[in-house]
């Protein structure tokens, strides 16, 4: 059987910078995030996943500039993640070009979050982000996946698949399940931890960490993921994943809506409006008119 996967590049965000470490530790400086989301546009990712991995355990807002700058440039999906505590963090982000929002310590503290923002943005625009890793020494959960926070520097003592199913059914919309043991190791995803996740809820899962080459994912498809992200990986890796038998849907934007263009500004013409303004994208940062034929 075929599968359509998603791979989604994955960038670590500190103090505006891209960065890399293993299990969230030793980070060191891996580029603008501009610039290397940029990069994976070019090379034909269908979604960009920015995490500000110190956002939660500093008084700092999210990256509004940097979600701003990429959202002029890059013109696929983003969820963008970390430091988001209340529903006016997620609508900053939403206006400013992000697509949907990642939570995590501040849904922990308080799951109302949860319901409040699905209630009010509707639950496509959620993802409940997950730091789980295996229960160290004596085990006090029931599944033996703990939930952590602070890029898994702080433990919660919070069963991580009970969790999940809670979040679930408070309106989550997607599950980023982080295995804080596999991060950064690139040998393989936690296929154990995957599975736990898929027998308790519907919602898609986004399995990230381990990825370290395309051989990896088949087998965390096979465990439940829905969607796969990595830091490690670009097009040739879905080209890959093509050779082994996987179909891959590469399909950006502007081929998939090109065909309504017409359609649209017909139905303008038709209406008595100006056809030169019937068409505008609004990025709340900056306004873009859009003309049939005009390129952004």
């Amino acid at each position: 059987m075929s599968l359509a996967v998603r791979v989604i590049p994955c960038l670590d965000v500190d103090a505006g910078r891209v960065v890399k470490g293993v299990h969230f530790e030793n980070l060191r400086d891996a580029g603008d995030p501009v610039e290397l989301a940029g990069e994976y546009y070019r090379q034909g990712a269908d979604e960009l996943t920015f995490l500000d991995v110190t956002a939660s355990s500093s008084p700092r807002q999210t990256m509004i500039d940097v979600v701003s700058h990429t959202a002029e440039q890059v013109f696929i999906p983003m969820t963008v993640g970390g430091g988001v505590r209340t529903p006016e963090d997620v609508d900053s982000l939403l206006r400013c070009g992000a697509d949907k929002v990642g939570v995590n310590t501040a849904a922990i503290n308080d799951p109302t979050l949860i319901s409040r923002v699905a209630d009010r943005f509707g639950n496509q625009v959620l993802v409940l982000s997950v730091d789980a890793r295996r229960e160290q020494g004596e085990q006090h959960t029931q599944s033996g996946f703990e939930v952590t926070t602070m890029g898994g520097r702080k433990s919660t003592g919070i069963d991580a698949i009970w969790w999940v199913k809670r979040a679930e059914e408070l309106g989550a919309g997607e599950i980023l399940l982080n295995s804080m043991d596999a991060d950064g190791t690139r040998e393989g995803f936690d296929l154990e931890m995957i599975k736990a996740v898929r027998r308790e809820v519907k919602i898609p899962i986004i399995a990230s960490g381990g990825a370290g080459k395309a051989a990896d994912f088949p087998p965390a498809i096979a465990a439940g993921a829905d969607v796969i992200v990595t830091g490690e990986a670009g097009y040739h890796v879905a080209q890959d994943l093509a050779l082994r038998g996987l179909s891959v849907i590469l399909l950006g934007h502007d081929r998939s809506e090109e065909p309504f263009v017409d359609i649209l500004m017909n139905s303008a013409v038709d209406a008595g409006v100006d056809p030169r303004h019937a068409i505008k994208i609004l990025n709340p940062c900056q306004w873009w008119t859009v003309t049939k034929g005009e390129n952004l």
